[in-house]
Order: structure tokens, then sequence, then C-alpha cells
């Protein structure tokens, strides 16, 4: 009796091994795609396994429900008609697959929000943050704040948009140059387009901030502000060679010749030594 115990013991414990095995192997992984229905299905390019016996993609949900789709296929559609969705329905689409395989959604665009924001507000207080008050959101899609200086729109950061029709409010921490401050937002998307907000302006009433050895001057090791600022630095073809936030920078290492500096509201000029 007890050899058959044992027996039974180990036939349970190798079917739970196994069944583990098998369902591990079947679900290695995911690709979530998150969007808004706009009346397309989606396609999806479907590799064999690493093993070169059937297909990459294990699974397929739509907003936590698996598809009918036939998925064992080289190419296959995620029919998004059937679910009778509205436009502009918020989706979710999952699809799971194997190990050593990705399966490449070809059109994931499909799912991008438009662009459809309207600014009612925007404003800068004194505590140093943008606000802004917007509405007829068509998706989730992010603000980009960006920030003039240097006789250029330059990206300081990003805030999720609420995707709402209805009145929205928002608000993102900024820093001030010396001088004129100039902000605004803007928004890309489905058709790549960016969409912008009207401009807000704030006048920061401080001593503007210089440098170490100043326009024209000569260095061999360090430049130095007279006060904490971001900063871009040129070489003489206009690449990019180093960019920051701080009081000084080292530039030990750049070669000899002329380089452009940003920084605060200005734009000057240094030679390395």
């Amino acid at each position: 009796m007890s050899n058959f115990v044992n027996l039974f013991k180990y036939f349970v414990i190798t079917l739970f091994l196994v069944s583990t095995f098998f369902v591990k192997d079947s679900f290695a992984g995911e690709i979530v795609l998150d969007g808004i229905y706009k009346g397309e299905n989606l396609y999806v390019e479907n590799p064999y396994t690493t093993a070169g016996v059937g297909f990459c993609v294990s699974e397929v949900l739509v907003n936590g429900n698996t598809t009918t789709d036939e998925i064992n296929s080289s190419f296959f559609e995620i029919d998004l008609s059937i679910y009778n969705f509205r436009y502009g329905a918020i989706l979710k689409i999952v699809i799971k697959h194997k190990d050593g395989c990705i399966p490449r959604v070809l059109n994931p665009e499909v799912l991008t929000p438009e662009s459809t924001f309207i600014i009612k507000s925007i404003t800068i207080d004194k505590d140093g943050f943008l606000n802004w008050t917007s509405q007829k959101e068509h998706g989730r899609l992010p603000f980009i704040v960006e920030q003039f200086k240097w006789n250029k729109w330059i990206r300081i950061g990003s805030v999720k948009g609420k995707g709402t029709s209805g009145l929205n409010q928002y608000r993102y921490g900024i820093n001030f140059n010396s001088g004129v401050n100039k902000f605004r937002i803007k928004q890309i998307g489905s058709n790549k387009k960016a969409r912008y907000s009207p401009s807000a302006e704030y006048f920061n009433n401080v001593p503007e901030i210089t440098f170490i050895p100043g326009n024209g001057g000569k260095t061999s090791q360090k430049l130095f502000f007279s006060g904490f600022t971001h900063f871009e630095i040129y070489d003489y073809y206009g690449k990019l060679i180093k960019t920051g936030a701080d009081t000084e920078v080292d530039v030990s290492r750049l070669k000899a010749g002329t380089y452009f500096l940003n920084y605060d509201n200005k734009s000057e000029m240094f030679i390395k030594k």
C-alpha cells in the first residue's frame, strides 16, 4: 500500500512539473497597446517560435477578453469591429507571446488619439508653475511643455493628458531664467503634426547670470557661472558637445578651439586653450 502511495505522489509531482513547464513555455512575454478605437483593425506579423514549431503569439486580449481571431498564421488581423465599440472608446490590447520570439504590430498608429484640445487658459505663477486648463481632449495624449530660450523652443518635460472632453486642469513645475520667460505646450496626435497652445510669459526680475572667463574669454579647465543655470556647449561646427545644469562646467577635455555657450537667457562664446 505504501509503495502505491509513493508512486501516486511521484506521478502527481511529475505531472505538476511538466504542466508548469509547458505553461511557462506558452507565455513568456506580452506586448501591451493602449489607445482609442477609431474604426480600424490591427495587423500583426507573427513569426515562428525559436524551435520552429508553431507560431509566436499564444493569446490576444481586447479589454481583458480573449479574441476569437485566428492567430496561427504568419500574419493575422485583430478584428475590433466585432465588439461594437463606439468611436473614441478606450482600448487595451494585450498580445501574449512565447519565449525567444517577438511579434510585431504593423499599424499601432490606428490606436493613437487625435489631438483636439482647446486651451481655455494658460498662466505662470510666481511659485514657478505653468498652469493650463483645456477641454475637448480626445484620448490620453501627453502635453509636451516647451520653453523658449537661446532663440529656439526647447522641450523641458511632459504631462499625461486626461483625455476627457470636459475642463481639465494641469500644472507643471518650471525653472526661470533671468528676464523674460516664455512657455507653451504642444500635443502630437495620430497625424504626427504638432498642435500648440498660446504662449505664456513671466518676467523674472533677478540679476542676469554671468560666466568666467566671460564672452570671448579663454580657459583651459572650467567655466564658472554666477548662479545655477542650464547650459549647452556647441563646437565651432554647431555640434552639441555638452549639456546640463550646474554652477560650473569642466571643459578640460575639450579640444582647443572656439565654442559657443548657451546659458541663462544668453548665447555667447569662449575659447578653449
